[in-house]
Parts: C-alpha cells; structure tokens; sequence
C-alpha cells in the first residue's frame, strides 16, 4: 500500500504502555499459542467490551512510539496493526476467544489472517457513511478507503481510538501505510476530514471512501 500524504495532520500522540502478554499477529495458517487471560465468564459482557475497546486503543497507540517486537514485521501493514491491536486486546481480557481464530475468510470459515478486503466484507460491518456516523463511532472501528490502481484496487484501513471521556480528547485513527519500514501514524479524525486531501477524506462526496465499520462482534 502506498503512502499516505497526510503528514502535515499526523502529530504522534503520546504512545499508551502496553501490559503484559502481548503476542505477534500470526502469519497465515500458524495455530494460536495457548491463551493468556481471565477465565470465560470472569466479567460481564458490558465489562468485557469495554476492557476490550480500551485495550485496543493502548495497544494501537503504543504502535505510533515503537513497534512491539512480537508484531511480525511481515504483518506490518493497515490490516496488520488491526489485526494485532484485537488479538492482543483479546489474549488480556478474553483469551478464551482465542479458542477459535478470531477473523473469517473469503469463504466464511474461521481463519487467523484476513487481508484488508477481507476484513471489511467477512469480519465486520458497514456502519454508514455521514457526518453523525462518524461522531458516533466508537474504539475499535475502522475508516476504510478503496483507492484505484492500475494493478487493481487497493484497500486501506483506519483504526480509530476514541477516549472513553470524549469531552477531553477527540477521536483519532492510527493506521500504517503498508510500506516495509513505515511507521505507524496517528491523526484526529476531524482534521482528517476537512484538512486531506480529497481522496483520503471519510466523507461522503470521495468515492474512495468506503465507510465505517465495526468489528460483527461488537455490533450489540
């Protein structure tokens, strides 16, 4: 995937610690290690999604300080950085999950990668495209976009990070470009959407904008 000429937006907002029992994305077809975590049934499920979205945040903005070591840098890509961000927001509060893989692939059938267009038509759902969409959305969801190539579409994925007291900071999306080395950026949502240049705006009049999207899972 190629870069994005956003720079004059993405100001690095200070990397959260990471806990302990953070793991690698897996690459294609590896078994899960066994899982780390509290116990099935050990929180509520109001609790657990809320554990679950704070724990992708620190993990997604820890990324913008340094790549964690276990993030294979052959997964280091826009998809990539969701994957892992989930996983290990998973393995540290509901390891169980990870009984079975997390993501579903082209066919419907659970797998441990999901490339960027994957995600989008298998593993999560379109939320909408309108400014009060955008306000609503939550940690967690992603902005994705489908830019046209010569060699063919490519998709490209936002994470965003919301505080839970959004009176204090606003949202932001951190993503990586897909190139070898790249680091991993961060932006707020709302310049994104006025100050991008056009293609890359999450607004409804660029056609390369596909939408919002949450995980299927979270969709309660």
């Amino acid at each position: 995937m190629h870069v994005l000429l956003l720079s004059l937006l993405l100001h690095a907002a200070p990397a959260t610690p990471v806990g302990p029992g953070a793991r690698g994305d897996l690459p294609r077809g590896a078994a899960p290690s066994k899982a780390e975590g509290p116990a099935a049934g050990a929180v509520s499920p109001e609790t657990r999604a809320r554990l679950l979205r704070r724990e992708v945040a620190q993990v997604a903005l820890a990324q913008v300080r340094a790549p964690d070591a276990a993030w294979q840098p052959a997964q280091r890509d826009c998809a990539g950085l969701i994957r892992y961000a989930y996983r290990t927001a998973y393995r540290r509060v509901a390891s169980e999950r990870l009984a079975t893989p997390l993501w579903k692939d082209t066919r419907g059938a659970p797998a441990d990668f999901a490339d960027a267009e994957t995600l989008l038509a298998r593993n999560f759902t379109a939320l909408g495209r309108d400014a009060a969409t955008r306000d609503a959305l939550r940690t967690g969801d992603v902005v994705a976009f489908r830019q046209e190539h010569d060699a063919g579409p490519v998709f490209h994925l936002m994470l965003v990070v919301r505080p839970e007291d959004r009176a204090h900071a606003p949202a932001r999306v951190v993503y990586h470009s897909g190139e070898r080395g790249a680091a991993v950026r961060t932006g707020v949502l709302a310049s994104l959407a006025t100050e991008a240049p056009l293609e890359w705006r999450p607004v409804p009049a660029n056609a390369a904008f596909l939408g919002f999207f949450r995980f299927k899972e979270w969709m309660s």
